[in-house]
């Protein structure tokens, strides 16, 4: 993977999806380094999990996070998980391995740390779950994988959703070179599976894949593409329950002439109730390093 940027961009609440980007709002959202970024409001704080090290260092062998209160300065919140803190992760007796796409959900007084571990080749991608007190962490890894890929799977981009409606937690994960979203509902302890829930595949699905509800109706919004290719986007569909059915609503973001390969999202409301879309992207045209 490469360096991007995470880029901001405010969307009313009236209108939170489907809305395209005038480059001129884009150019005026702030932005750092990081991917996959996944963000949440925690005590009228806005906080980012990105793919990378912390202080916006490329370290796929480490997660960190930043938090700001005004969008404006951001502050890195430190190390939250290192790989050689999860003693599982070798058994496989892969050569290298790598930490990328981190998600984060708060349960039962906790906070827990979802990601994926690759690569997928020559052994299957995985994913794991690690514990915290406090959401900058440091989290305590679980002691085992939660999911592993195989039969044309990949284990990547995991997604924790807990629906308002039921207290259900569910996991969401999938996606790349499969183009396969599966899901799971977790233990009550969320660090187990409870079982598997059967789910139709999304039009244009590749990756990626976020969950939120709004209004009493579920928005899966996902990456599609290649994810350093010009057609990397994002999309969404919407159902009546977090698993589906999916009805296809179209695409997000797509590339412009100056941002390219914007996806691999996820939707907060900020403080006011306004709605952002969080997301990385390239400067210019893509490639295997970051290019202005």
């Amino acid at each position: 993977m490469s360096w991007t940027r995470l880029r901001w961009c405010r969307r009313g609440s009236a209108a939170l999806l489907g809305i395209a980007l005038a480059t001129t709002a884009v150019a005026r959202n702030p932005e750092f380094q990081g991917a996959d970024p996944h963000a949440v409001l925690i005590d009228d704080e806005l906080w980012v999990f990105p793919t990378g090290g912390p202080g916006g260092s490329w370290e796929a062998d480490r997660f960190g996070a930043f938090s700001s209160r005004d969008l404006k300065t951001w502050r890195s919140r430190g190390e939250a998980l290192r790989r050689d803190r999860i003693r599982w992760i070798g058994d496989d007796g892969a050569r290298d391995h790598f930490l990328w796409a981190p998600g984060v959900a708060r349960r039962n007084g906790k906070w827990y740390l979802y990601y994926s571990v690759g690569p997928q080749n020559p052994t299957p991608s995985r994913i794991g779950v690690a514990v915290s007190d406090r959401p900058q962490g440091p989290y305590r890894d679980s002691g085992r994988p939660l999911v592993t890929g195989g039969s044309g799977f990949e284990a990547i981009d995991p997604m924790v959703f807990v629906d308002p409606r039921t207290d259900k937690a569910y996991l969401y994960a999938g996606g790349s070179a499969g183009a396969t979203l599966r899901v799971w509902e977790l233990n009550p302890d969320m660090i187990g599976i409870a079982r598997e829930v059967k789910v139709d595949q999304p039009p244009m699905f590749t990756e990626g894949a976020f969950m939120h509800e709004r209004g009493g109706i579920y928005y899966l919004s996902y990456s599609h593409g290649r994810w350093n290719g010009p057609d990397y986007s994002s999309h969404y569909a919407t159902a009546p329950s977090p698993t589906g059915p999916w009805t296809y609503r179209g695409a997000i973001l797509t590339s412009d002439a100056r941002h390219q390969g914007p996806g691999h999202h996820s939707f907060v409301q900020d403080p006011a109730g306004d709605w952002l879309i969080v997301y990385h992207r390239w400067e210019s045209p893509p490639a295997d390093a970051p290019l202005k």
